[in-house]
Protein backbone atom coordinates (compact mmCIF):
# COMPACT_ATOMS: atom_id res chain seq x y z
CA UNK A 1 0.00 0.00 0.00
CA UNK A 2 1.24 3.43 -0.91
CA UNK A 3 2.33 6.11 1.84
CA UNK A 4 -0.83 7.61 3.41
CA UNK A 5 -1.30 10.65 4.59
CA UNK A 6 -2.26 8.75 8.20
CA UNK A 7 1.56 7.14 7.96
CA UNK A 8 3.17 11.20 7.26
CA UNK A 9 0.89 11.94 10.34
CA UNK A 10 1.81 9.08 12.59
CA UNK A 11 5.53 10.11 11.76
CA UNK A 12 5.56 13.22 12.50
CA UNK A 13 3.80 13.31 15.85
CA UNK A 14 6.20 10.82 16.90
CA UNK A 15 8.60 13.31 16.12
CA UNK A 16 7.15 15.90 17.55
CA UNK A 17 6.77 13.84 21.12
CA UNK A 18 10.22 13.39 20.95
CA UNK A 19 10.80 17.02 19.44
CA UNK A 20 8.70 19.20 21.19
CA UNK A 21 10.21 22.40 20.61
CA UNK A 22 9.69 22.07 16.54
CA UNK A 23 6.14 22.41 16.76
CA UNK A 24 5.75 25.90 15.38
CA UNK A 25 8.19 25.12 12.85
CA UNK A 26 6.32 22.23 11.81
CA UNK A 27 2.58 23.44 12.52
CA UNK A 28 2.59 24.22 8.80
CA UNK A 29 2.79 20.35 7.85
CA UNK A 30 0.16 19.58 10.72
CA UNK A 31 -2.14 22.01 8.89
CA UNK A 32 -1.68 20.93 5.45
CA UNK A 33 -2.86 17.54 6.75
CA UNK A 34 -5.43 19.07 8.23
CA UNK A 35 -7.18 20.35 5.34
CA UNK A 36 -6.64 17.35 3.46
CA UNK A 37 -3.59 18.28 1.31
CA UNK A 38 -2.21 15.54 -0.82
CA UNK A 39 1.29 16.16 0.63
CA UNK A 40 2.06 12.53 -0.98
CA UNK A 41 1.83 14.07 -4.43
CA UNK A 42 4.64 16.02 -6.08
CA UNK A 43 1.91 17.76 -7.41
CA UNK A 44 1.09 19.72 -4.18
CA UNK A 45 3.13 22.76 -4.28
CA UNK A 46 1.84 24.62 -1.04
CA UNK A 47 4.14 21.57 0.21
CA UNK A 48 4.90 17.76 -0.27
CA UNK A 49 6.86 15.17 1.41
CA UNK A 50 10.69 13.93 0.68
CA UNK A 51 12.45 11.52 1.99
CA UNK A 52 16.09 11.51 2.77
CA UNK A 53 18.70 9.56 3.84
CA UNK A 54 21.70 10.39 5.42
CA UNK A 55 24.18 7.30 5.26
CA UNK A 56 27.10 6.88 7.84
CA UNK A 57 30.17 4.56 7.27
CA UNK A 58 31.95 2.82 9.57
CA UNK A 59 34.54 6.14 10.77
CA UNK A 60 31.78 8.96 10.84
CA UNK A 61 31.89 10.12 7.32
CA UNK A 62 28.60 11.12 5.86
CA UNK A 63 27.82 10.42 1.98
CA UNK A 64 26.87 13.78 -0.16
CA UNK A 65 25.45 13.53 -3.46
CA UNK A 66 25.96 16.76 -6.06
CA UNK A 67 22.51 17.18 -7.42
CA UNK A 68 22.41 17.80 -10.69
CA UNK A 69 19.21 20.27 -11.31
CA UNK A 70 20.17 22.49 -7.99
CA UNK A 71 23.80 22.30 -8.52
CA UNK A 72 24.57 22.03 -4.85
CA UNK A 73 25.66 19.24 -2.79
CA UNK A 74 22.78 17.71 -0.75
CA UNK A 75 22.09 14.33 1.27
CA UNK A 76 20.71 12.09 -0.90
CA UNK A 77 16.82 11.39 -0.99
CA UNK A 78 13.86 12.76 -2.95
CA UNK A 79 10.14 12.29 -3.72
CA UNK A 80 7.57 9.91 -2.55
CA UNK A 81 6.97 7.64 -5.33
CA UNK A 82 3.42 5.25 -5.69
CA UNK A 83 5.51 2.04 -4.72
CA UNK A 84 7.11 3.20 -1.58
CA UNK A 85 4.85 1.97 1.95
CA UNK A 86 7.16 4.06 4.08
CA UNK A 87 8.91 7.41 4.93
CA UNK A 88 11.70 5.09 5.50
CA UNK A 89 11.59 2.86 2.65
CA UNK A 90 11.25 5.58 0.32
CA UNK A 91 14.17 7.13 2.15
CA UNK A 92 16.61 3.52 1.14
CA UNK A 93 15.02 3.34 -2.39
CA UNK A 94 16.20 6.90 -3.39
CA UNK A 95 19.83 6.56 -2.04
CA UNK A 96 19.93 3.53 -3.42
CA UNK A 97 18.79 4.96 -6.95
CA UNK A 98 21.20 7.55 -6.90
CA UNK A 99 24.49 6.21 -5.15
CA UNK A 100 23.79 2.39 -6.41
CA UNK A 101 24.15 0.97 -3.00
CA UNK A 102 22.38 -1.69 -2.24
CA UNK A 103 19.52 -1.84 -0.02
CA UNK A 104 20.63 -4.68 2.15
CA UNK A 105 24.04 -3.24 2.49
CA UNK A 106 22.53 -0.39 4.34
CA UNK A 107 20.97 -0.61 8.06
CA UNK A 108 18.99 2.10 9.66
CA UNK A 109 20.66 3.58 13.08
CA UNK A 110 16.89 5.06 14.27
CA UNK A 111 13.15 3.63 13.15
CA UNK A 112 11.98 7.18 13.38
CA UNK A 113 13.58 10.28 11.42
CA UNK A 114 16.37 12.15 12.66
CA UNK A 115 15.36 15.12 11.50
CA UNK A 116 11.92 16.85 9.59
CA UNK A 117 12.67 19.95 7.77
CA UNK A 118 10.71 22.16 5.59
CA UNK A 119 12.59 24.07 3.00
CA UNK A 120 11.84 25.88 -0.49
CA UNK A 121 12.53 24.68 -3.62
CA UNK A 122 13.28 27.20 -7.17
CA UNK A 123 10.76 26.75 -9.98
CA UNK A 124 11.75 24.10 -12.85
CA UNK A 125 10.04 25.21 -15.94
CA UNK A 126 11.78 22.59 -17.59
CA UNK A 127 9.28 20.18 -15.45
CA UNK A 128 6.24 22.70 -15.16
CA UNK A 129 6.89 22.98 -11.73
CA UNK A 130 6.60 26.77 -9.73
CA UNK A 131 8.75 27.37 -6.64
CA UNK A 132 7.57 24.68 -3.92
CA UNK A 133 8.06 23.81 -0.43
CA UNK A 134 9.86 20.28 0.44
CA UNK A 135 8.94 18.11 3.61
CA UNK A 136 11.98 16.42 4.50
CA UNK A 137 11.55 13.36 6.18
CA UNK A 138 15.31 12.69 6.96
CA UNK A 139 16.89 9.00 7.96
CA UNK A 140 20.18 7.82 9.58
CA UNK A 141 21.87 4.94 8.05
CA UNK A 142 25.04 2.70 8.26
CA UNK A 143 26.86 0.82 5.83
CA UNK A 144 30.27 -0.50 5.20
CA UNK A 145 29.77 -0.16 1.33
CA UNK A 146 30.78 2.18 -0.71
CA UNK A 147 29.09 4.25 -3.75
CA UNK A 148 28.25 2.11 -6.69
CA UNK A 149 26.88 3.41 -9.39
CA UNK A 150 25.20 7.54 -9.75
CA UNK A 151 21.97 8.09 -11.10
CA UNK A 152 23.44 10.11 -13.75
CA UNK A 153 20.54 12.28 -14.61
CA UNK A 154 20.18 14.02 -11.14
CA UNK A 155 23.64 13.16 -9.36
CA UNK A 156 27.06 14.23 -10.65
CA UNK A 157 29.78 13.17 -7.85
CA UNK A 158 29.28 11.92 -4.44
CA UNK A 159 31.67 12.78 -1.60
CA UNK A 160 32.43 10.68 2.06
CA UNK A 161 32.58 13.96 4.57
CA UNK A 162 33.05 14.54 8.02
CA UNK A 163 29.58 15.17 10.24
CA UNK A 164 30.88 18.32 11.19
CA UNK A 165 30.22 19.54 7.86
CA UNK A 166 26.69 19.62 7.21
CA UNK A 167 25.29 22.39 7.74
CA UNK A 168 22.16 22.40 9.65
CA UNK A 169 23.25 22.76 13.03
CA UNK A 170 20.02 20.78 14.78
CA UNK A 171 20.56 18.21 11.91
CA UNK A 172 24.00 17.81 12.74
CA UNK A 173 24.45 17.42 16.50
CA UNK A 174 21.58 14.59 15.94
CA UNK A 175 23.38 12.79 13.34
CA UNK A 176 26.70 12.86 15.34
CA UNK A 177 24.58 11.39 18.29
CA UNK A 178 23.37 8.71 16.04
CA UNK A 179 26.54 7.99 15.07
CA UNK A 180 28.11 7.74 18.64
CA UNK A 181 25.36 5.04 19.34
Amino acid sequence: MAITADHIRTTLTRYLDQHPEEKADLAPVLDLLDTGAEITSRKEFRGHATAGAILTDPVGKVLFIHHLALDRWLLPGGHLEPGDTSLIGAALRELAEETGIRPDLVVPLRDEPVHIDVHPIPANPAKGEGDHQHIDFRFVFATNADVAELQAEEVTDAAWRGAETITDERLRNRVAAAIRR
